[in-house]
């Protein structure tokens, strides 16, 4: 059988139950060669990742998922083959990551308009490593047993619109397309499917995105081939992932989407040629 990839996967550094280590066993488990290792504002479990996968014969790229905004929709643009270790990007990291705690704190005081109380510090020190986010919230409502599913919580409390969300500080597609370039990695923008607006997909050509997630858990096969038909017309790169979160949104979705290992050759190729000019 051919080699496979999942380049979208999260690990506790982000909002995934899963390590870094039980990452690479259960893609290992479920016969992938490769996986990417996209944390939202966060890097922490790459390293760890990559280690461990050279111990077992699975292929870890560093990537990372930066959230931007364009006409107040929400974009998400992973970067692959990115340099995790610049002074930089972690100083740029650190700081989305404390506007992420502000945020969290803000919605846990509006959630008590709701006569709904949690202990917002325990949460975060229970995460310890985590670039903390709304799920860690839903899961929390979830297990106190405020709402029936994490997707009741976003539905009913913190999903975007509803009354105790609050909008986060986001970079412009600009910004965090340059950002991932000046890493030297390669941009790509995660599930448009869920964007509901593929009309900013132009607008992130014009910005210079490389490439396209045209296979996703979330995306149905005529999301696919609108998106493959996209990647053709604006020659985008093309990528897939689960976006598996452990058992962060319920089941465990690594290896429920796969693709061919001539992909990450595809972005291999482009990179070292992008490089070479």
């Amino acid at each position: 059988m051919s080699p496979e990839a999942d380049l979208h996967v999260h690990t506790i550094y982000s909002d995934s139950t899963f390590s870094p280590r039980k990452v690479v066993t259960t893609a290992r488990e479920v016969g992938l060669s490769c996986i990417a290792i996209t944390d939202h504002d966060a890097v922490g479990g790459v390293e760890e990742a990559i280690d461990y996968g050279k111990k077992v014969g699975i292929e870890v790229i560093p990537g990372v998922e930066l959230t931007a905004e364009y006409n107040d929709t929400e974009i998400h643009i992973l970067g692959y083959f990115i340099d995790y270790k610049n002074p930089w990007f972690l100083e740029k990291l650190q700081h989305l990551r404390e506007t992420r705690r502000k945020r969290f704190l803000q919605m846990v005081e509006k959630l008590k308009n709701f006569n709904i109380s949690l202990d917002a510090e325990k949460i975060i020190r229970q995460n310890p490593f985590a670039s903390i986010g709304r799920l860690h919230l839903a899961q929390e409502l979830y297990r106190k047993g405020y709402v029936s599913s994490i997707k009741e919580a976003f539905r009913l409390y913190i999903g975007e619109g509803r009354p105790c969300y609050v909008k986060k500080e986001r970079l412009s597609p600009q910004e965090a397309i340059t950002m991932i370039r000046k890493l030297g990695g390669i941009s790509v923008v995660a599930h448009p499917y869920l964007m509901g607006d593929d009309n900013v997909i132009p607008v992130l050509v014009k910005e210079g995105i490389e490439g396209i997630e045209v296979y996703h858990s979330e995306h149905p096969l005529s999301a696919q081939i609108r998106y493959m038909s996209m990647a053709q017309n604006y020659n985008l790169l093309i990528t897939g992932g689960s976006d598996c979160h452990g058992l962060g949104k319920g089941k465990v979705l690594l290896g429920k989407v796969r693709i061919s290992y001539n992909l990450v050759e595809k972005l291999k190729e482009y990179k070292n040629a992008r490089d070479k000019t």
